[in-house]
Order: C-alpha cells, then structure tokens, then sequence
C-alpha cells in the first residue's frame, strides 16, 4: 500500500478536489508510481492525509474505477488495475548507450589494471574503510596521503619537498590545472600550452576564462622560442609528451627554466607517464631543477587506476597558500577516499612493488605493439616509455580511413588530429597498450596495424 503518493492540491484552482485527486492518482499511474496491482490508501485514511473530506476522496475512487483504473476487492482494498503501456525504448534495451563501448580501444592514457595485485589493491582498501567518518575534509589533503606522495616523488622522481615546495592533494591532474588557473590568474589572461597537447588541460583552462595559446613542438618538445608574448604561464608535459612522446632534452628544459624566470611566468609541469620508463633513467623533474618558476602535477590515474579519483600538486608556499585560499573561498577539496586508499597502498610498500611491476609488465606490451606495426613497415614515434607509441600519417585523409577501417573491424583508435589547438599538423594515431587486458591487445593490435597500413599506402581494405 502507497500511504506517501504525491497528491498536490490546490485550494485556489477552478477544478473540484475530487477531480485533483483523480487527475493526481492517474498521472501516478500513467509515470509509473503506482504499479499495476499496488493498493491504494483506504478513502479514509487518504482523506485525513490531504486534509480533505472523505467524500472528496470517494468521489474520486469512483470516477477512476468508472474509468477502469481501478477495481475494489471484498474485505481487501482497493487496487490499481491497469495503466497505460510503457512507451517503447529509443534504443535497444541489451544495447550501451555509448556505442563505442562495444570496441576494443586502443586510445591512449589509461592504466595498466592487470598490473595491479588484487590481494594489495582489497588490502588497502580495508584499511582506508577503518578510518572513521569524516566531519569536515584538509583542503591541504590527508596528511598520510601527502606524506606518501612526497616519499614517492623522492624515490622515484628525484624531486624532494621541503622548504622550498608543498605537496597538496588534487582530484587529478586536469582538476589541478583548473584550481592553478582559478586561484593565480584571471580570465583573459593567457597560458601556452604544446600543440598538440592534453585537451583536458586545454578545457579545464578555458573552463576558467584563461585563453589557452598553442605552441608547436618538435622531437625534443615544446618549442621554446615560439612561445607568444605575454603569457602567464607555460603548461608542458616534458616526461613523455602527449600525444607525440617526445622527452625533453636537457637543454630545452633549461632554455623553458630560463624563460620562465626571465619573463616572470610559471610552468605547469604535468608529469605524464613520467614513471613508466624502460629504456633509461628519467631526466630531471623540472620543478626539481626550478621549483621557484615550477609548479609540478602527478596522477594516480596512469599508474594504478582511474578508481581513486586522486593526484597531487607540488608548489612552492605561496602557490599553495593561493590554492588553499581559493579552496576556501569555493568550499572545494579533493575527497579523503581516495587519498586514503593510496596511503595505504603506499604503506606496507605496496605502490613501490607495484611500480616495479609495471615495469616489467608493460614493456613487453609495448613490444608487442611495435612488432606488430614493424611488420608491415610502419615505424613508432616518441621515447621507450609511457603506455602508448604513436603512428604517423601522411595526412588527415589517411587518418580518417584508418580510424574507420579499424571501427568497422571493432577496434576503437584515437587520432592525432583532434589534439590540435590550433590547424592540425600532424597526422596519425596513439596506440595505447596498457588499459586493454593481454588478450584484448592480442587480438586488436593486429587489426589496427593492417589499418594503418593500409591507410598509409592507401591499398584496398
């Protein structure tokens, strides 16, 4: 019995309440409230609910059972007894509602979930759920989470926070890029960005009024020299940029160093995949090269998973004071869970294990891909690391082909042209091979490497 259905009435309409609540029971009907053989409140009962005569409510009973609606049963009730048909789905019910769910995807910048331990992954999310519950959330993060953080950039990375750096928690790199440009600049203001470049730092920039200027890169990164007067700050991915994978050399970090101190801007430097390296020990984090010009952001979702939702921000005191204060002037603040689950990961030494199995799981995916590409000629751009390699095209029309050759044959690729800023100068797709599972990879990398070659030499599909 529905004792709580939403009858509204209106004391001031022209229309009898007997009829307000006919016309209420039978839109309940009709959207699926009330169910085929529900029962509904005794007239008594309902009555003294809205307020109403019971006559009010009879009156209404009656007309809906003259109608059909409803039917009375001895010593029992009264029940709905029919309702208009469901209307008929728009789409294929078994159907996803995103059709490219469906595919095997190849797209780039997703973690490598077969890596991850299920014993230490259920471990420390044990732990985190002993934590009891929260009243309010460190908008600086969880102190074991920032803790955690900064042993993991010092073993890792090389980059120690101190005196001269804050770590504070993020909900992610591009939620990180978005509270920088809220809390340091001002709409209209604007920011360079490599071309082509991460499109989630692209739109979290201009989500806060900031005007995003493309910079091109070539195969030691962004270009330095190009870059537009009057910026405010620079963003960059010199780890392993994305999409082409190129790695900053040494003296193109410092020519940025010395710009950014020159002309009084920040870098943002966004870590990309800057763990997953194979060939050779990685360059120098710039921020610890300069962390007076240098804001450095990390991730945990390319190196464990997309679940916890967390990443990290490391400035020097006034840049965190400036994010802390614009967290408590929006009411913002990354939530604890996630940082919880990673302190306890971090903490029985489960993410530097983890680590270390990336490493020797993800290259021979790697290679599994570059194989498959050699073989029909087709040579990989960027650095041995991250967790993609991209192909290159000759044009935007080889692209497209080799995008809907590989759709038709169930495989999901990402085209280089779409990261673009400005008119699209290079041409091809990233290939990434960490997200699908072993078998998954086996069976698409096949089909996107007869793709693109076939697109490539434009031969017949």
């Amino acid at each position: 019995m529905l004792d709580d259905l939403p009858i509204p009435l209106d004391r001031t309409a022209p229309e009898p309440l007997s009829v307000q609540v006919a016309d209420a029971l039978r839109a309940a009907a009709t959207g699926g409230v009330l169910r085929v053989g529900e029962r509904l409140p005794a007239s008594r009962a309902l009555a003294q609910r809205l307020g109403v005569s019971r006559a009010v409510v009879s009156t209404a009973y009656d007309q809906l059972h003259a109608e059909g609606w409803i039917a009375g049963r001895q010593g029992s009730g009264t029940y709905l007894r029919t309702a208009p048909a469901a209307a008929p789905p728009t789409t294929d019910p078994g159907a996803d509602a995103d059709p490219d769910a469906r595919l095997l995807d190849l797209g780039p910048g997703a973690p490598c979930a077969e890596a991850v331990d299920p014993a230490a992954w259920r471990r420390a999310w044990r732990a985190a759920g002993d934590h009891p519950a929260d009243t309010r959330k460190d908008r600086a993060g969880e102190p074991a989470f920032r803790a955690a953080v900064a042993e993991h950039l010092l073993r890792h990375r090389g980059l120690a926070a101190g005196a001269a750096s804050v770590v504070l928690a993020t909900a992610g790199t591009s939620a990180g890029v978005g509270e920088l440009a809220s809390a340091l600049l001002r709409p209209g203001d604007t920011v360079a960005i490599e071309d082509p470049g991460y499109q989630r730092a692209v739109g979290a920039l201009r989500a806060a009024g900031i005007r995003v200027l493309p910079v091109p890169i070539d195969a030691d990164g962004l270009r330095v020299e190009l870059i537009p007067p009057g910026v405010r700050a620079v963003y960059c991915t010199p780890a392993h940029q994305f999409p082409l994978g190129a790695r900053m050399q040494a003296a193109r970090r410092v020519e940025l160093i010395e710009f950014a101190r020159a002309n009084g801007v920040f870098v943002i430097e966004d870590d990309y995949d800057g763990e997953l390296r194979y060939d050779t020990a990685p360059l120098p984090l710039l921020a610890a090269m300069a962390p007076d010009v240098v804001v450095h952001l990390g991730t945990t979702s390319k190196i464990i998973a997309t679940t916890l939702g967390v990443g990290w921000l490391v400035a020097r005191p006034d840049i965190a004071d400036a994010v802390l204060a614009w967290r408590a002037e929006t009411g913002t603040a990354p939530s604890p869970a996630g940082q919880r689950v990673l302190s306890e990961f971090a903490r029985h030494g489960d993410l530097a294990r983890h680590l270390r199995r990336l490493r020797r799981v993800v290259p021979p995916r790697r290679a599994l891909v570059v194989d498959a590409l050699a073989r029909r000629g087709l040579p990989v751009v960027g650095d041995d690391a991250g967790s993609h390699v991209v192909v290159e095209l000759p044009d935007a029309a080889a692209e497209q082909r080799a995008i809907a050759a590989a759709r038709d044959r169930g495989v999901l690729l990402d085209g280089l042209a779409r990261h673009h800023l400005a008119a699209a100068y290079r041409f091809g797709v990233a290939i990434g091979y960490t997200a699908p599972s072993t078998a998954d990879l086996v069976a698409a990398v096949p089909i996107a490497a007869d793709c693109l070659a076939a697109a490539r030499h434009d031969l017949p599909r």
